[in-house]
């Protein structure tokens, strides 16, 4: 591959992901456990969107987030888990350069999409419960489209420009990159480029995703509290609050576990990798759980296809 001091990052072919340094003999235990939180990431979020498909009482801009949410679930930890259970059994453990741009790349913009998807359901929710009678009408279906394409549009900059300033990067001091995907931090461990003005442009663009997408959720959350606690009934303030426990309960799983990702010191590599398992599959595999457990619509509309795909194979 040449002369790994010298080489700039337009000669690297490949890069090796060392993923988790255990014993070998745990590689298959890893693996498994990788197969069964990957399968369950498949049933639920692929469930989810069956079940919201197919019901017609689920036609409603809150399941139409929803469906979304769970096919960014669903693909963004479909970027790292096969390429991750693939390298538990290859000696090589290597990705090609440009496989390693595209793992980055739609980490980012399905992640990204993620947060302001998630800032796009504490609104409606907030109309939903502060300004009811105007919520059909606040909430049409152009306008939640809208939302959704701005979700994605802004995921979709963001990874451009993630990618694009990772990889101008010159990496001549390895290519061997300690984790289990192609994440920033490893990369930029990698380059022997003055790495100054990318981590400042880097804090910059996370300041203006989580800034705008977390105030969007207080700001929505505090009219929410503000407008139930008036409720004079305890059933009426137990239904409103019902209606946001599954939403706040995935975010507080996405954003704890990035914080968790993030703020976990360069220093303790194994530490960061198992930070980024939650982030990265953990969080996809609880969203759909969280929802289907606490949120009664969803449970009834299961029961109703269950039943129905029950009786289809009895009368068959």
């Amino acid at each position: 591959m040449g002369d790994m001091g010298t080489t700039n990052h337009s000669e690297v072919t490949d890069f090796i992901l060392v993923g988790f340094r255990v014993h070998p003999e745990l590689h298959i235990l890893l693996f498994l456990l990788f197969l069964f939180v990957y399968a369950m990431i498949l049933l639920g979020n692929i469930g989810i969107m069956v079940i919201i498909m197919k019901e017609p009482r689920l036609n409603t801009p809150m399941y139409f987030f929803l469906g979304n949410l769970s096919f960014i679930d669903l693909f963004y930890s479909s970027v790292i888990a096969p390429k991750a259970m693939i390298n538990f059994w290859s000696e090589s453990k290597s990705i090609s350069f440009a496989g390693c741009v595209t793992q980055l790349f739609l980490f980012a913009l399905f992640i990204v999409t993620e947060g302001f998807l998630l800032a796009a359901m504490a609104y409606d929710r907030f109309i939903a419960i502060c300004n009811p009678l105007l919520y059909s009408v606040q909430m049409s279906t152009r306008f939640c489209v809208q939302l959704v394409a701005g979700s994605y549009f802004c995921g979709c900059i963001s990874s451009v420009l993630q990618a694009s300033m990772t990889f101008t990067l010159s990496f001549c001091a390895s290519w061997t990159i300690d984790h289990f995907y192609c994440d920033d931090r490893p990369l930029q461990r990698l380059s022997c480029s003055t790495i100054f003005i990318h981590k400042l442009v880097s804090y910059c663009l996370s300041g203006i995703i989580i800034l705008p997408t977390i105030i969007v959720i207080i700001v929505s959350y505090l009219y929410i509290v503000s407008t139930v606690v008036k409720i004079p009934s305890t059933e009426g303030r137990q239904k409103a609050f019902s209606t946001c426990s599954s939403h706040l309960g995935v975010v507080s799983v996405l954003y704890g576990a990035g914080s968790f990702m993030y703020l976990t010191p360069d220093t303790y590599p194994e530490l960061s990798k198992v930070a980024s398992l939650c982030y990265t599959l953990l969080t996809p595999m609880l969203n759909p759980l969280i929802y289907s457990v606490r949120n009664k619509d969803v449970k009834e509309a299961l029961r109703k296809i269950l039943r129905e795909n029950i009786f289809l194979f009895i009368s068959v």
